[in-house]
């Protein structure tokens, strides 16, 4: 066995992985879970409380979609200055990122304040009740957006430098304290719907101080710099149009199912939600994947980051093969959970297959996502998606609907743009080009 291959066994050992994986995935899942509660919270308030949430929740979802963006990119950065030995750089790049996301996330906060409104009136289809509540609760949620990206940058940064206690904690914290204040706000203090927004911006201020907080800590220059910041939004730019391809894709699957009919549009619900689910699972693993690769490659050693590559396509592979078990087995129970409505079950049934099938091959393809993010071969990743949304997947929906082939012809579809993607990292894992040695790419 070579050094280098030593090496990334090493690295990719499973107490190695499960110390970055399952951090980064409470980290993922916290979000989640407490726009869960505060929908629970919220929903006793009635009808229209819980459409505004709904409607002003869509916006903020997309910044923190951004968030997410922003921390993909800079993980693998500031990983690879971490693995050529320079932490003093790694750090530069958070001070850099973070400068960008409070940047951006006081855009966000400003125009929420001016057109908070208009935004809520053309989301809910007009004015009206839903409309004027759901714009007051945005812009109230909106003056913690500078907040929820300045984590998401932290969240990047000490990734990449391999550290996953304090994202946990950063982040955990302060959902734990905004899911007990959201009840005591909207119930005891009688602020309705606006305890809600309040709650949540506090949360968010609270989780971007501390990790400008652990920053600072790190006594490294604060000052911005222009150059980096740019290059920072070259890797971004690519991250977000690969993003955008896959959320038209999603969009027009649904809009597609809904010309089904509404139990086709149900069961596409449903199934698609559970496969986001397995998909915030096995981002933790591709999470990972970027910290480990970047440090590889920035030490140098690109054999140890192919040998370290293929360790976590078959790590994703065994995973995808898991959940293709559990999903299979749950086969008639788990619609059931969901709907009491047997078409619904019924139609869930012609997508199960398909979903099903699909989940071995998406694990290896989310497992090379991380290893080709953490490797910087981002315009790669951002070709490669759109080709298969626009060449493979958009194509195949839009003939189902021609062709009346129902929810199955859909989620052939979704297959088959996975299985495009995987054909494609495949290819570039294979080639080798994208495993390129140093500080930066």
């Amino acid at each position: 066995m070579s050094q280098s291959t030593a090496t990334a066994t090493a690295l990719a050992s499973p107490r190695r992985i499960a110390a970055l994986a399952l951090p980064a995935l409470v980290v993922l899942a916290a979000e989640p879970l407490y726009v869960l509660v505060d929908t629970a919270v919220v929903g006793h308030l009635g009808r229209v409380p819980l459409a505004a949430l709904a409607v002003g929740g869509t916006v903020l979802t997309l910044t923190a979609w951004l968030g997410t963006v922003l921390a993909y990119g800079i993980t693998g950065r500031a990983a690879r200055r971490f693995g050529a030995g320079d932490r003093a750089a790694a750090l530069a790049e958070g001070v850099q990122a973070s400068w960008l996301a409070f940047g951006v996330g006081v855009l966000v906060a400003v125009g929420m304040q001016f057109g908070g409104d208009a935004l809520a009136r053309t989301l809910a289809g007009g004015g009206g009740e839903v409309a004027d509540t759901a714009g007051q609760w945005l812009r109230i949620a909106a003056l913690g957006a500078p907040g929820l990206l300045l984590a998401a940058a932290g969240n990047g940064w000490l990734r990449g430098i391999q550290d996953t206690r304090r994202p946990l904690l950063f982040v955990l914290g302060p959902n734990l304290l905004s899911a007990l204040l959201c009840p005591l706000l909207v119930y005891p203090a009688g602020l309705g719907v606006t305890g809600s927004a309040v709650a949540n911006a506090i949360a968010q201020t609270v989780s971007g101080a501390l990790f400008v907080g652990a920053l600072l800590r790190e006594r490294v220059g604060v000052r911005p710099r222009p150059a980096l910041i740019r290059q920072q939004l070259v890797l971004s730019r690519d991250l977000l149009i690969r993003g955008l391809a896959f959320q038209a894709s999603f969009l027009s699957a649904t809009a597609v199912a809904a010309r089904f009919g509404a139990a086709s549009v149900g069961a596409h619900q449903i199934a698609l939600q559970l496969w986001f689910f397995t998909a915030l699972l096995l981002d933790a693993l591709a999470i990972a994947a970027q910290a480990l690769i970047g440090a590889t490659l920035g030490a140098g050693d690109a054999a140890g980051a192919r040998a370290l590559a293929r360790r976590f396509a078959l790590l994703g592979g065994v995973c995808g093969v898991a959940f293709a078990v559990l999903i299979a087995a749950g086969a008639g129970v788990v619609p059931s959970l969901f709907s009491s409505d047997p078409e619904v079950r019924e139609q869930a049934m012609v997508a199960w297959p398909w979903f099903v099938a699909m989940q071995p091959f998406a694990g290896v393809v989310f497992a090379l996502d991380g290893v080709l993010i953490g490797a910087g071969d981002i315009r790669y990743l951002r070709n490669l998606t759109v080709v298969a949304a626009v060449g493979g997947f958009l194509p195949a929906i839009w003939l189902s609907y021609a062709f009346d082939l129902g929810l199955g012809g859909i989620w052939a579809g979704l297959t088959l743009l996975v299985v495009i993607r995987l054909v494609g990292v495949l290819l570039r894992l294979r080639s080798g080009r994208w495993a390129v040695v140093g500080a930066v790419r």
